[in-house]
């Protein structure tokens, strides 16, 4: 199996690294990917890439399944969001989850969380709406909750998760006649702000939370159940980055930055951590299953603490066999973002070092080969 790119060469709609941008250029703001899972394929077969600025929402929308042709970016004013994340469901919806905060009355922040729904591929945006706070009016802890992130069950229904002022994780999700239910404490402690949630094929929600020197696990015994928080996992993960991906049948691996080794690690529960990279990630790791030769392989990017984008691929659930760490020749201040277009082909996309969207597709040639970055 081999791992090979090539640096960018000129655009895919025919710009170079000097042409005018587009939405993003007419403010003058630098992008950044949304966070987690910021390249997504729609349910027609085309993907679409979400960054966002100080600004609101940026998005690139392929012309049709497997490009090469770019539409975008396109832009959806968001004002006084601090962070913002997305979750795909099975029905190919993307849901949008962001932290407002804005200055009250008496000078102090306002803070809540907001949602909004894109239903089809290059549609618009739905109004965002609020979820609220974990606590109430008036309660100076308001202001110190984190950043959202959400799991959405493969019957729709949305799981918003948020640290609280303790670090511990607070849960709200919608009821099965699409209300939201009230905010739910799921307990926890001294937890960082960044988290990974993983909707199983079976419908089953696990969550993890990494710590100062460990890392909360919260599961669902069966789909649409009650959250049960497990052991806490004696690790150390570096900045708290940490990326998941279903690799068997309700099996999740986590891939993260040992913090004391400065290795990456993959780790399933109950199991050893498997040591599957000696160069730091500056960030999550993006990570995709993928068909290779026949081959069920789990495919792995990461932007290292220079800004090199690094690619690799192995075996699934087989890291401990090795991976050959490959440079793409991209380079990047945010992490890089992997999915599988139309075709079933490997795409990687990173957002350049002074702004734009970047794209290197699988070729044709055996194991995991990509062509030429282009801005789209």
């Amino acid at each position: 199996m081999r791992v090979r790119s090539r640096r960018a060469q000129g655009s895919a709609s025919g710009k170079g690294d000097d042409a005018p941008r587009d939405a993003d250029s007419a403010r003058g703001t630098a992008e950044t990917p949304v966070d987690g899972r910021w390249l997504v394929r729609g349910k027609d077969g085309r993907l679409t890439a979400y960054a966002r600025d100080e600004d609101g929402l940026l998005r690139w929308t392929e012309e049709r399944p497997g490009g090469p042709g770019w539409q975008g970016p396109e832009f959806f004013p968001v004002p006084d969001l601090t962070h913002l994340g997305l979750a795909q469901g099975a029905d190919g919806y993307v849901h949008f989850i962001g932290r407002r905060s804005v200055d009250g009355e008496d000078g102090l922040p306002e803070v809540d969380l907001v949602h909004a729904i894109q239903y089809q591929t290059g549609r618009p945006v739905t109004a965002w709406r609020t979820l609220g706070n974990p606590y109430k009016d008036g309660d100076e802890r308001a202001a110190r909750i984190g950043p959202p992130a959400a799991g959405v069950a493969p019957a729709g229904t949305v799981h918003v998760f948020v640290r609280n002022a303790n670090g511990g994780m607070m849960l709200r999700r919608e009821g099965k006649n699409g209300k939201w239910e009230g905010w739910k404490d799921l307990r926890g402690t001294l937890g960082k702000e960044t988290m990974a949630v993983a909707v199983a094929e079976s419908g089953r929600i696990e969550l993890l939370v990494p710590g100062t020197n460990k890392a909360m696990r919260w599961t669902q015994s069966e789909p649409g159940g009650a959250f049960e928080k497990g052991a806490n996992l004696n690790v150390r993960i570096a900045g708290g980055a940490v990326s998941v991906l279903e690799t068997a049948p309700d099996r999740n691996t986590y891939y993260w930055t040992d913090a004391t080794t400065g290795t990456l690690v993959a780790h399933r529960p109950d199991a050893p951590a498997i040591t599957i990279g000696d160069t730091p990630a500056e960030g999550p790791v993006a990570v995709l299953r993928a068909e290779l030769d026949a081959y069920d392989c789990t495919v792995l990017a990461h932007r290292t603490r220079d800004g090199r984008v690094l690619l690799a691929a192995c075996g699934t659930e087989n890291e401990a066999g090795g991976l050959w760490w490959a440079a793409t020749g991209e380079r990047t201040s945010a992490p890089p973002a992997l999915a599988l277009d139309g075709q079933g082909r490997v795409v990687l996309a990173v957002i350049g070092e002074h702004g734009g969207l970047y794209v290197a597709r699988q070729n044709d040639e055996p194991g995991l080969a990509l062509g030429p970055a282009r801005r789209v």
